[in-house]
């Protein structure tokens, strides 16, 4: 049974209280796959990553451990991920060619494709 108030004044004092909203935010894919990994190491979403790695960052503090960037760099040999620091802001993302398709628009070809058989 849940009781609705007693769960509010069983809040720790030092937790924060916040609003999430979903997002659509692209990343370079062999980043995404690090960023995964390295939150599943955690076990932790991607999103608390994410929120902790940003508001280390706005406080001008490291988010990692020494041990965390080891981990890291072992993440980024087995995904090949060879960008760094330097790279930032020199990304380019390879243009689409007309004929081709996204692998979303391929997956929903097939769905249609499927249902008319």
């Amino acid at each position: 049974m849940c009781v609705p108030w007693y769960g509010r004044t069983m809040i720790n004092e030092s937790q924060f209280i916040v609003e999430r909203v979903q997002t659509g935010v692209r990343m370079e894919k062999r980043l995404l796959k690090v960023l995964k990994a390295f939150a599943e190491y955690h076990d932790m979403s991607l999103g608390d990553l994410l929120e902790g790695i940003v508001l280390h960052a706005f406080d001008g503090k490291t988010p990692f451990s020494s041990d965390s960037l080891k981990r890291i760099q072992e993440l980024k040999k087995f995904y090949a991920l060879d960008l760094d620091s330097s790279a930032s802001h020199r990304l380019t993302e390879i243009k689409q060619r007309s004929g081709d398709k996204t692998s979303a628009e391929k997956k929903a070809t097939e769905r249609k494709t499927e249902k008319k058989k």
